[in-house]
């Protein structure tokens, strides 16, 4: 086996040097090698080659693009075709809420998305044109990997790292800053956990023409410096949570002066900024359903993608922190099982932060302040304090009630998976096909490694495809750490648990499936 562009010497058929995966010998003292590469190319290398070698030919392409015409033109509503209803958000009470309870929260055309059940929403034009810097995104074979794992699986990922902010989450930053300001918002504010979606909307909100403050949790603030940047090049004001600019932040504070902060604490901060002015609304990169919506493009493009190469999945993956990526990757998937085609979705997430795996399915709040209504969801308790690990997109105490809700109906499986493993899956990826993943992003490649083993144990050739969710250029201290030999695994002690999950026993009863 020789890795690619490198040459080796064999005995009786001398040097070659060529564009291939790997090479093996057949009966009859033959080789045969295994090629990718263009055509044109083809002539010269057969010069290298011995008359006994056999050269096969591949013309399925490394990267499977869309043309600009053939990016989805609407959104993917899962709720649509869901066997049971999504349950509803209530408040305190139990009682659902409705829309008006959150109007100062949100602006009112994405409230109506929210409550939607519509199948289909279509895709403002001016959301496209926007969309179209860096959409249709490509899906790439990842066959340096394939080769290195040595599996007959085929391993396809979409790169949303190629969108200006380097990571999926402008699909719905985007969207969201152009709905605000069609309902005359002038500013936004939100929170941001390892800084992928703080930037995303920094930037959104510059193109559309609104302003943008960010409440970064403090670990990712300290650990990530060059997000903040990002942010304030595009123009944001970036703070560090918890922060002495609001009263849960100072209670914070006095309590714990030390703390790392959470996604939690910063949505508190966020909001209760955001209900001080009329023409100020808070903005949300995960979690809510119409995110989820916003995020179905990614699946969209990628079901259309491998239809052009006559493949479909056998195995869907995605990291999950809040569920945005996962939900992007995965729904039109899920949609498909739902009307009976036979796929594995799977969810995975930090084992220090194992929401779906651990986390009971409850009503909770989404924020430490309990400002948001009670929402129907797998969580750790809103008061969890994650450890200070590096995938901070992943630091969440709750799933979106979307992608809980279909962890419940059995649509789909969770793992966890410990941070050495995933840096280890990160670092063979870069190894082989060169991108740098965020540490969020490892999560989802350790997982599909695992599944390729497990192929490569069968000896089946399955259809694996991974949302590679965004690149780690902003995030080389995490890499630093790891190969410094800093890092190690945090299982989540089940005493710390079941203390986060005491501040769950005031509210309504779980919601019944």
């Amino acid at each position: 086996m020789f890795s690619n562009g490198r040459a080796g010497s064999i005995p009786a058929f001398g040097t070659i040097q060529a564009e291939y995966l790997s090479c093996k010998f057949n009966s009859g003292n033959t080789l045969s090698v295994l090629y990718y590469g263009p055509p044109l190319h083809i002539l010269s290398f057969l010069e290298l080659l011995h008359p006994k070698i056999t050269v096969i030919m591949s013309s399925e392409p490394t990267k499977i693009l869309l043309t600009e015409d053939e990016m989805p033109r609407q959104w993917y509503n899962i709720q649509a075709d869901l066997p049971s209803p999504l349950p509803p958000p209530v408040g305190p009470d139990g009682k659902p809420i409705g829309p008006d309870a959150l109007a100062k929260v949100f602006p009112m055309n994405l409230i109506e998305q929210e409550m939607s059940t519509e199948r289909w929403i279509d895709i403002p034009d001016e959301v496209q044109s926007i969309l179209k810097l860096w959409r249709p995104s490509p899906l790439y074979r990842a066959r340096r990997l394939e080769a290195a794992l040595q599996t007959p699986a085929k391993i396809y990922y979409k790169n949303e790292g190629v969108s200006p902010a380097g990571s999926h989450k402008p699909n719905t930053a985007v969207a969201q800053a152009w709905y605000n300001k069609q309902f005359g918002i002038k500013h936004l504010i939100t929170e941001t956990g390892a800084g992928q979606w703080g930037s995303a909307l920094a930037m959104s909100c510059k193109l559309i023409g609104i302003d943008c403050k960010v409440f970064m949790v403090r670990i990712s603030f300290d650990q990530k410096p060059f997000r903040k940047i990002m942010m304030r090049t595009w123009g944001a004001d970036c703070i560090a949570s918890p922060s002495d600019q609001t009263a849960v932040g100072r209670r914070i504070l006095s309590e714990m002066p030390d703390t790392p902060g959470s996604l939690a604490i910063a949505i508190s901060e966020a909001i209760e900024q955001a209900v001080e002015r009329d023409d100020t609304r808070y903005a949300l990169g995960s979690v809510l359903n119409h995110v989820m919506l916003h995020q179905t493009i990614i699946g969209l493009e990628a079901r259309k993608q491998l239809e052009k190469v006559n493949l479909y999945p056998d195995i869907v993956i995605g990291c999950a922190g809040g569920g945005s990526n996962f939900a992007g990757i995965s729904f039109p998937f899920i949609c498909d099982k739902i009307h009976g085609r036979e796929v594995k979705i799977i969810a995975t997430e930090p084992e220090a932060c194992p929401t779906l795996t651990r986390g009971p399915y409850v009503y909770d709040s989404g924020d430490v302040a309990k400002m948001t209504p009670l929402l129907p969801m797998h969580s750790l308790g809103h008061g969890f304090i994650p450890p200070a690990i590096h995938a901070g997109g992943l630091r969440y105490h709750g799933m979106a009630p979307l992608v809980s809700h279909v962890k419940q109906l059995g649509l789909i499986d969770a793992t966890s998976i410990g941070q050495t493993e995933c840096y280890e899956a990160a670092l063979l990826f870069a190894h082989t096909e060169g991108f740098i993943p965020a540490p969020e992003t490892s999560h989802a490649i350790a997982q599909t490694i695992r599944e390729a083993r497990q192929a490569k144990e069968e000896g089946k050739e399955k259809v694996i495809l991974m949302n590679w969710s965004g690149h780690g250029l902003m995030d080389l201290q995490g890499y630093d750490a790891f190969l410094s030999g800093k890092l190690s695994d945090y299982p989540l002690p089940e005493e710390l648990l079941q203390q986060s999950l005491c501040a769950l026993k005031d509210h309504p009863p779980a919601p019944q499936m």
